[in-house]
């Protein structure tokens, strides 16, 4: 069985061991679970040592620069934030390969982390990377199910070298982690590293990623309004995908053809399996509608995804 306690004490020592004095590091932190414990967990080992950096990548979700912001000023984190928005639209321009499109983003994080490591003289860069991420990306005998951007979006030139203090552990660990170290993003739903690019399918465009956004917040409301009225429990991960299929709509006497959105709500312990959650009638209801009132120049359906993980992936991309 797992024991966070044992661990932090025997990865300190390993993590102090990796990056020995007087080196610096830097994280690639985004607010979610994996990639802030890792940073508490590194600056326990290194302390002011270690720089943590947030890359506002302009495929956030709605309000999240801000919030996480706030968040990991909280935990006493020495944090560098970075908005490098127009650097990641002008670099996903024009792809919709979902594999593209995810090493991609992978190297253009990783460009970004070795500007921002001159400021500190880091040597070294700390990821959040988990099991899931690194089984599923694929190598030796592992079929690539997808390359995840901290692993199969890695460039084979980067100058940093990679520490991953919770590579062997899957996604219930690092919550049970998190709660030990009272990391208060401990129960916060997974959010992919390439964030809302992979939920636009086709070319994620900043006008397509700002109707998905607005569309996973209208989900995200929705559902924990539900969950806090007691209608359903809350879901392990839930979200919308804007999806590159179009059909014709009616928006009083006028004809529109516009866009489809898909909603997704999964369960899952470890992130290697899921299985489509039953969200009741009513709630699915009042999200499509809200959907199409409040996106109805873009959107005129609303669909629900019924597939569990295999043979879908959690993730549409």
């Amino acid at each position: 069985m797992f024991d966070p306690a044992k661990f932090v004490e025997e990865q300190i020592a390993e993590i102090r061991k990796a990056i020995p004095a007087p080196g610096k590091a830097i994280i690639a932190c985004s607010g979610g679970v994996d990639s802030t414990t890792a940073a508490v967990l590194v600056g326990r080992a290194i302390g002011d040592r270690l720089t943590s950096v947030f890359v506002d990548t302009g495929y956030m979700r709605k309000d999240e620069p801000e919030i996480i912001r706030n968040t990991l000023k909280g935990l006493d984190i020495n944090l560098d934030f970075v908005d490098a928005k127009a650097e990641f639209y002008a670099a996903m321009k024009g792809i919709t390969d979902p594999e593209t499109k995810r090493k991609t983003i992978g190297e253009k994080f990783i460009r970004v982390f070795e500007r921002e490591s001159k400021k500190t003289g880091a040597q070294y860069l700390v990821q959040g990377t988990i099991a899931p991420d690194w089984i599923e990306s694929g190598g030796g005998v592992r079929d690539t199910i997808k390359s995840h951007h901290n692993v199969g979006g890695l460039p084979k030139d980067m100058h940093l070298k990679v520490v991953e203090p919770l590579r062997d552990l899957y996604k219930d660990e690092v919550r049970k982690l998190a709660r030990h170290l009272e990391i208060p993003v401990s129960e916060r739903q997974p959010f992919p590293g390439p964030g809302l690019a992979i939920r636009v399918l086709g070319e994620a465009t900043p006008e397509r990623t700002a109707i998905v956004r607005e569309a996973c917040a209208i989900v995200e409301e929705e559902i924990d309004r539900a969950a806090k009225e007691g209608k359903m429990e809350r879901p392990w991960q839930y979200f919308a995908a804007l999806l590159p299929v179009r059909s014709v709509g009616v928006h009083g006497d006028i004809r529109h053809y516009g866009e489809t959105i898909v909603v997704r709500a999964v369960e899952s312990l470890d992130a290697m399996t899921a299985q489509s959650l039953r969200i009741p009638y009513d709630v699915l209801e009042s999200i499509s509608i809200r959907i199409t009132n409040e996106l109805g120049q873009h959107v005129t359906r609303v669909v629900y995804d019924l597939s569990h993980k295999p043979p879908g992936t959690i993730e549409w991309e």
